[in-house]
């Protein structure tokens, strides 16, 4: 909604321009009239739009045409004053003072215009026959209006329709020619229609549209109104009804006639409530709210976010097989101006044996752009109508902002949900194969991916004491001379080798004596290939030692030329170093079968909690009560011995 809005009154001298400013202002015709009035402002409180409105008036006699320009440059909206007894005032509207205008705004923002047809009583016929020609040749002409400055009528609709012209207006939603909406507003429209249908059956049922209503005029339909309305489509239109609900031609239909019957108002609150700007766009305060992100801390969508996109998953997956066909996919993001997954996303994320991506996919797809990018991710979530669906003041809300990560280690305890981990190694030693095989993809799976497909990231969730979170593996380039900040910024790093390749793992050395070895981010080296023959690394110490030295956990063999789906406990392991980082690990596998993992599952587990806190109140309550009765014996004590002692 605009903040303000400027009237400029234009016309032939006499027509009542200044008197028609000075009659709304003081409710009377006025006795004197100056060849101008001052520029007056209007308060919001009194007008019916609640905007501030500046009326400016124009005179021949006393502004230049230079003046004129400027003024007409300014104006959000013109209003073009003639005299009805008066023909030539009539005939200057096309003659002069249209094409002057025209002449003078942006081609591609033209200025609504306001026919002002004044001194309505000194005649008893009407000039509409002679302005509908007019209106119907110039398509920015929003209405007339014939008023009279001396009788006082309709002078405060006039400046009404100049204001309504201004911020309804009719010009980005009708096209008067074909009596139909324009493409833009009908493409707007269906975006709104299919986020509404929250069920994506095609069809508004009285449960979604009460919710429409609430969403954009605070308010609810009465049942009787509801069924009126869809009486009316009825009536109107063969398929505008469906099983009860209003269908998508006739939700487009309403709109239609509203702006038909001059409720422009309507449509707008709805265009307006979903985000759209007046050039029927997506307002770029809707899509990116505010959003302070500090040094340090990384984004996460929080609860409700990702109840909402579960909510969007389950909508558009209609065999129910929890994952989304290309079909069901495309029909998701039809409510967006652009498909933002491209192939890469399905050698991002878990995909089924048909390549189609999962639910567990998706969820992580969604975490990696919150993670990676947080901005597009509003972008997304404002195109899917989250704010609106959801009913939260915007985007924003569904976005957590971690705590900075040195906080984190000082307090050795972390409450994120997402782990980066970068992956360093020479080229051929198997990074990539490392990243697919997090997805449950083996070697001869990724053979069938295409090079221009293939992606640089893989995420997924793994459990560390019985908690699910993200890893995200992100496949860094093998640049040693230049390594950015991204880089380097991680939870963990991971080297990898290729134990077939002698000079492998001299890479991950020096990378790791270069970057890593005085830095508080664990490391981890990785023997991939592992099914090959190991050969000696040609390098001053072997891998193993090198980890010895350095106090790294000793490298972990890994291979994804499996039968199955590749062994996930390293990744496990990685997003335990990545939530430990402080911790020395005694036990690296994390099987959840040896000892030490059971030790520790059983020690983090609720019933130990439980049992250990009520533990803890018995032994405090029975220390209280011995304390207690240690007290009153000695007490007892004392109140004899001093008994005694007064009768001595």
């Amino acid at each position: 909604m605009r903040k303000d809005v400027r009237i400029l009154l234009v016309g032939e001298p006499k027509v009542g321009k200044t008197s028609l400013i000075m009659s709304l202002v003081s409710e009377e015709f006025p006795d004197v009239v100056p060849y101008r009035a001052e520029e007056i402002t209007i308060p919001a409180d009194v007008t019916p739009e609640r905007v501030p409105t500046h009326i400016v008036d124009y005179s021949e006699a006393e502004q230049t045409d230079e003046q004129l320009f400027q003024e007409i440059s300014k104006a959000n909206v013109i209003c073009i004053v003639y005299s009805v007894n008066n023909k030539k005032s009539i005939e200057k509207v096309t003659s002069h003072w249209i094409p002057l205008i025209t002449e003078n705004t942006d081609k591609d923002s033209r200025v609504p215009l306001i026919l002002v047809g004044n001194k309505s009583d000194l005649v008893e016929h009407s000039s509409m026959e002679t302005i509908l020609p007019i209106m119907n040749q110039y398509s920015e002409i929003e209405t007339c209006v014939e008023c009279s400055a001396k009788n006082l009528k309709n002078i405060s609709e006039l400046f009404y329709y100049a204001q309504k012209a201004v911020l309804h207006p009719t010009g980005p939603l009708y096209c008067p020619e074909k009596k139909d909406m324009k493409q833009l507003c009908i493409k707007a429209l269906t975006r709104i229609f299919k986020v509404s249908d929250l069920d994506n059956d095609g069809i508004l049922n009285d449960n979604e549209l009460n919710f429409f209503q609430r969403t954009c005029f605070n308010t609810p339909l009465e049942p009787q109104a509801l069924e009126d309305v869809k009486n009316v489509v009825r009536k109107n239109l063969i398929d505008g009804v469906c099983d009860n609900g209003l269908t998508l031609k006739g939700f487009l239909f309403l709109h239609t006639l509203f702006i038909q019957r001059g409720r422009h108002e309507t449509t707008w609150t709805v265009l307006r409530r979903f985000g759209y700007d007046d050039d029927l766009e997506l307002n770029q305060d809707y899509l990116f709210p505010p959003l302070k992100v500090p040094p340090d801390c990384t984004t996460e969508l929080n609860h409700n976010a990702y109840l909402f996109l579960q909510s969007v998953f389950d909508k558009h997956d209609k065999d129910r097989d929890c994952a989304l066909s290309p079909e069901e996919l495309k029909d998701l993001f039809d409510v967006f101006p652009y498909m933002p997954w491209g192939a890469d996303v399905n050698n991002t994320v878990c995909t089924n044996d048909q390549g189609w991506i999962t639910y567990q996919g998706y969820l992580s797809q969604w975490t990696l752009t919150t993670y990676l990018d947080v901005q597009r991710c509003l972008e997304y979530l404002g195109y899917l109508g989250y704010s609106i669906i959801a009913e939260q003041e915007s985007q924003a809300a569904g976005i957590t902002v971690t705590r900075d990560k040195k906080i984190d280690l000082q307090k050795k305890q972390t409450q994120r949900s997402v782990f980066r981990c970068n992956v360093f190694g020479d080229v051929g030693s198997g990074k990539s194969g490392f990243l697919q095989a997090f997805l449950g993809r083996n070697l001869m799976r990724q053979k069938m991916i295409k090079e221009e497909h293939r992606s640089y990231y893989a995420i997924s969730t793994t459990y560390v004491y019985g908690q699910e979170k993200y890893l995200l593996l992100h496949e860094v380039f093998p640049d040693f001379d230049y390594l950015s900040d991204a880089d380097l910024a991680c939870d963990i790093v991971c080297l990898v080798y290729d134990v077939s390749n002698p000079y492998s793992f001299e890479y991950c050395a020096k990378v790791f004596k270069q970057y890593f070895m005085d830095s508080k981010t664990p490391c981890m080296m990785i023997a991939a290939k592992s099914d090959l023959p190991e050969i000696k690394q040609m390098y001053g110490c072997s891998p193993l030692e090198f980890c010895r030295r350095h106090k790294m956990p000793p490298p972990q063999s890994f291979t994804c030329n499996t039968a199955a789906a590749p062994s996930r406990d390293i990744y496990t392991k990685l997003t335990t170093m990545a939530m430990y980082p402080h911790a020395r690990l005694r036990c690296m596998c994390t099987c959840n079968r040896c000892t030490f993992c059971l030790c520790q599952n059983f020690l983090n587990s609720e019933l130990l909690q439980t049992v250990r806190a009520k533990l803890y109140a018995v032994v405090l309550r029975r220390l209280w009560r011995y304390s207690f009765t240690v007290f009153l014996s000695r007490f007892g004590t004392f109140l004899e011995s001093s008994s005694t002692f007064a009768k001595q």
